[in-house]
Parts: C-alpha cells; structure tokens; sequence
C-alpha cells in the first residue's frame, strides 16, 4: 500500500500526536469532513498503542462523533489507561482539531475494554450464519460517482442488491494504510470499514435522505484474520428521525464480532 488516510506530522507534540488527513478521508455526505472509518481506524491505533501489553487485546470499542470532523488542517490524538488492571483495563482515546478561536477541542473520543488472553480454542463458538464466499460478490465501482474520497479507498464487493429487503451484505478490503508508512493491524482494517454499516444495512434512497451516524459500537469475539472483512447489517427506523444499525462482522473463516450504531435520518430538502 502506497496511499494512507493520515500522515504523522510530529509525534512529540505536546498536545498529542499530530497528523495531516490526506483527501482519501473525506466523506461521502460532504467533501469538507472526514468519513466515520478513518476516523474510527485511527482512534483504535491509538487504544491498541496505549501502554500496550502482549497478553491482552481490545474486546469492546466505543466510537462517538462529536461533530463533523473537518478533513483539512492538524488533528492530533492522544491516549490514556483509565482503569489498570491484571485481567480487565480501560483505555481511551481522543482526536483534536482546531477549534472557532484556533485552540485544539475534541471532535471524537474513543474508550476501549482490553482484556487479558486465555486459551479457550476447545470452547470456540459463533452463532450468525457465515457470509456467501468472496467469489460471490460484485464490485458496483462506487468510487466513479464522487471525487477522490473514503470510496477510493475501499475494494468494496456486495452480495446484495442495496435498498433490497433483508439485510444488506457487503465484502470490504480497504487499499491504503490508516498512517503512511506503517503497516495496518487486523483490528486497524476491522475500523476502516465497520463504519460503512450504517450503509450496507440502509433502506432509503441516499437522494431523498440523508442517515449519518454518531457513534459506532463494536464487539470483538475474535480478532479477524486475512485482507478482508465482511458485514451483515441492516438499519430499524422509528418514527422520529432516529434509527439504529444492528450487524456482524467477518473474515473469510466466519464471524469475528457484532457492531451497532446510532444513526440521525433527515429528509433532503427540494432544491
């Protein structure tokens, strides 16, 4: 991989690391802030780098949007333990961006359960159903429909037909790194693609509405393995603007973890 969505500008700042967003973070609903999954890919780096231990790994991630997250200027994140412990910690993780008066305010937090290891192959056990075989799947070429954004970042094939009743069922392989020049773990690929849920599960025309969501929530019962990972997800909307995004997550082996979201619907306004 060649491209990223970040680079590390200075990682001695002292207000936290500081990065400058390349144009592959910007997002579908407006080129003047960033998608949800860079976002969230590179909030996760940061819990996985805090105070880091071998025996332990991330099980649960909590994901809030405080606001749009602008695509140009510095950002810087930084982390910290909450709660040490030997089995069970909690990390959390923060980005910045200049904020009216030019000082650096929060635009997403992130927190983090890290669990200690333990073997327990002999008792391995997924519920959902596996997703159809790669080989099914079909590229809709979405990157030919906006300029240079998150969707040329992503090898996206789906297994459904979008808006179809059900749910919506995607294969996602992102193509760039989370920072330049370093290598993307499998937890930092899971983030740069769980937010796209909220799409795959969606049933309203993009050009009537728009369903952006504020958080994302992700659990992790086994760490995904390989170059892609799938989603099964589909979206309930209630009656006053407010929907929610319920699904799972694999790797070609089957499931790795489940995933919700809190999702914002508003009719588009007649131009």
């Amino acid at each position: 991989m060649s491209d990223s969505y970040y680079e590390l500008v200075d990682a001695d700042d002292p207000v936290g690391e500081k990065f400058a967003a390349t144009d592959l973070v910007r997002s579908t609903w407006s080129a003047s802030i960033q998608h949800g999954a860079p976002v969230s890919a590179l909030l996760a780096r940061a819990l996985e780098r805090c105070e880091q231990r071998e025996d332990t790994r991330l099980s649960r991630v909590l994901i809030d949007l405080l606001g749009p997250v602008p695509a140009e200027g510095d950002l810087w994140v930084r982390a910290r333990r909450e709660r040490s412990g030997k089995q069970i910690e909690l990390v959390t993780a923060e980005m910045l961006a200049p904020g009216p008066d030019g000082t650096p305010r929060p635009v997403a937090r992130a927190s983090g359960w890290r669990l200690q290891q333990q073997d327990t192959s002999a008792v391995l056990h997924a519920a959902a159903a596996p997703l159809p075989p790669l080989a099914q799947a079909r590229s809709r070429d979405m990157a030919k429909d906006w300029d240079r954004n998150y969707v040329h970042s992503i090898d996206w094939r789906w297994l459904t037909t979008p808006l179809a009743d059900g749910p919506g069922e995607s294969w996602l392989s992102p193509t760039v790194d989370v920072v330049k020049g370093e290598s993307m773990t499998p937890l930092q690929r899971l983030f740069a693609v769980a937010d796209d849920a909220n799409g795959i599960g969606t049933k309203l025309d993009i050009r009537q509405w728009t369903f952006m969501n504020t958080d994302l929530v992700v659990h992790i019962h086994r760490v995904p393995e390989g170059e892609w990972i799938g989603i099964r997800a589909e979206t309930n909307y209630g009656p006053d603007g407010i929907g929610t995004t319920l699904g799972t997550l694999f790797d070609e082996q089957g499931p790795v973890g489940a995933i919700q979201q809190s999702v914002l619907v508003r009719r588009r306004e007649k131009r």
